[in-house]
């Protein structure tokens, strides 16, 4: 079976092709620049990219992503990608999907081998432009809830949601009647957001170290309820 001279190898791991490749380069030369505009004409490759849609699936992607997300940045692409423990089917499921919507491509879910966790990814250009959220570690990035989401009572539900699939949990303890719904995160601007929000839509939250809690049975009941929270 004939194979080819070129299999395994990358243009930075074969010399030849390699020194091709940076000549190229310095020449400023593009012997893929009549396919790639051919392909754009065809539609094939996109050319520009429109802001998106405000609603409420761009509220909670937003919500998760500011939570659990992250933007990194290639030479000629960005990247988004969302971790998710392995096991929680229904949420990998729910934001494969709302990125879908959003973005209009299909995110690739890959499981990671050294962790229990699956990975939901997505190429595309601009994304942190579009999405106005930074790239790279954002623990200390100052970030603020949208206006148009802060102005409609559905879009800060669904943005709440977001930020609790991600960084949400729930304890109960029926004996010593303990009720309590978590948001934990590292960075205090988030928190602010979340105690904002519970606040605009009629809860008493309290802080505590890192977390925002509920510690209210019917209070933790009735968010868990208007959010959705975990129900896939």
């Amino acid at each position: 079976m004939h194979i080819s001279w070129s299999k395994g190898h990358t243009k930075n791991t074969h010399p030849s092709v390699m020194k091709i490749s940076r000549t190229m380069k310095r020449r400023k030369v593009d012997n893929f620049a009549q396919w790639r505009q051919k392909m754009k004409d065809k539609g094939a490759i996109v050319s520009s990219y429109p802001s998106f849609k405000r609603d409420g699936d761009l509220a909670e992607l937003l919500g998760v992503i500011l939570g659990d997300g992250h933007i990194e940045v290639f030479p000629r692409t960005e990247c988004l990608y969302i971790l998710s423990n392995s096991n929680n089917k229904g949420f990998i499921d729910r934001y494969s999907r709302l990125i879908k919507n959003v973005f209009g491509k299909e995110p690739t879910c890959s499981k990671m081998s050294t962790a229990n966790c699956v990975r939901i990814r997505l190429y595309q250009k601009n994304i942190s432009k579009r999405l106005g959220i930074p790239t790279g570690a954002r623990k200390n990035v100052v970030s603020k809830a949208p206006a148009w989401v802060l102005k409609n009572k559905s879009f800060m539900i669904r943005y709440l949601r977001g930020l609790y699939e991600a960084e949400g949990s729930m304890a109960i303890h029926v004996p010593t009647g303990t009720y309590k719904l978590f948001f934990t995160n590292m960075n205090e601007s988030l928190r602010s957001i979340v105690f904002e929000l519970l606040v605009r839509l009629g809860f008493h939250p309290h802080v505590w170290g890192k977390n925002v809690q509920l510690s209210r049975k019917k209070e933790m009941e009735a968010c868990i309820n208007l959010i959705g929270f975990r129900k896939y």
